[in-house]
């Protein structure tokens, strides 16, 4: 397993690196419009379509509305907003779980629920690649979601005794939790001095951080939801070792949307 997992990285992580940062524009859509292709075909999977061809078409369908909407600048704001409403109701669904399955809506209530997930995710990715220095925001959300997983590790392994979701996600602790968060803030406290943030605007941004990482939480925990629901460890094997595109993602359907979100609101931009 381990081997597998080395080879996946080896390949895996240069073609994540080339995508997301050497990228630009129509190139950079299609690239993140591919992801969201992969990660609708595992999620319609979790929401009940059993043949190939449904689950292709829903992917397809997931896609195509991610490019349609990004062609509407006036909609982009909306459906972040829309998104913050879904993570925040996704945090409530994760607290009450098993007893929120019964507003679930069934399997046409999770087919919504994935385009909420995958469509605002991709949206937020392209936002942030289009603002001026889009490179050195997108890595600031990767360093962000790489310290909350990074930090919740080591601190959940040496620390961590009471579990954060237990029915959710047992190998998750509060010790993990705010391990990966003040990891997280430390991060943020070096990118606000690498890039010269005023000091007045220090509290801001440390603020905005947190936020970001909590909801990467709830993006985590919402995925191992629904597959504790459907009795499945993971998304897929398209990624040997490493699960399924979802897997790997999950942290970034939310934090990616509330990230362009709280960008777009503050009017503050690298310059």
């Amino acid at each position: 397993m381990l081997k597998q997992r080395i080879i996946t990285a080896l390949w895996l992580a240069p073609l994540a690196l080339l995508g997301f940062f050497a990228l630009q524009g129509a190139a950079f859509l299609a690239f993140v419009a591919l992801i969201v292709v992969l990660a609708g075909w595992e999620w319609a999977r979790l929401a009940g379509y059993d043949t190939q061809g449904q689950r292709i078409a829903y992917a397809v369908f997931v896609a195509v509305t991610l490019v349609l909407l990004n062609s509407n600048t006036m909609l982009l704001l909306p459906i972040l907003c829309l998104a913050l409403v879904w993570w925040l109701l996704a945090t409530a669904m994760v607290v009450v779980f098993p007893r929120s399955i019964a507003y679930w809506g069934g399997n046409l209530g999770k087919r919504v629920m994935g385009l909420v997930i995958l469509i605002p995710a991709g949206l937020g990715l392209v936002v942030l690649k289009n603002q001026p220095q889009g490179n050195m925001l997108i890595l600031s959300l990767m360093l962000l979601v790489w310290g909350a997983d990074i930090g919740a590790y080591f601190f959940g392994r040496a620390f961590g005794k009471r579990k954060l979701a237990p029915r959710v996600s047992p190998g998750k602790s509060w010790a993990g939790f705010f391990g990966g968060l003040f990891t997280s803030l430390c991060i943020a406290a070096g990118l606000a001095l690498y890039l010269q943030v005023p000091v007045s605007q220090f509290a801001v941004v440390l603020l905005c951080a947190a936020v970001v990482v909590l909801f990467s939480v709830v993006g985590d925990l919402t995925e191992s939801m629904f597959k504790r629901q459907m009795g499945i460890k993971d998304s897929s094997q398209l990624l040997p070792g490493h699960g399924g595109v979802l897997d790997r993602i999950d942290s970034l359907t939310a934090a990616a949307p509330v990230f362009a979100l709280l960008l777009l609101l503050s009017g503050w931009t690298l310059s």
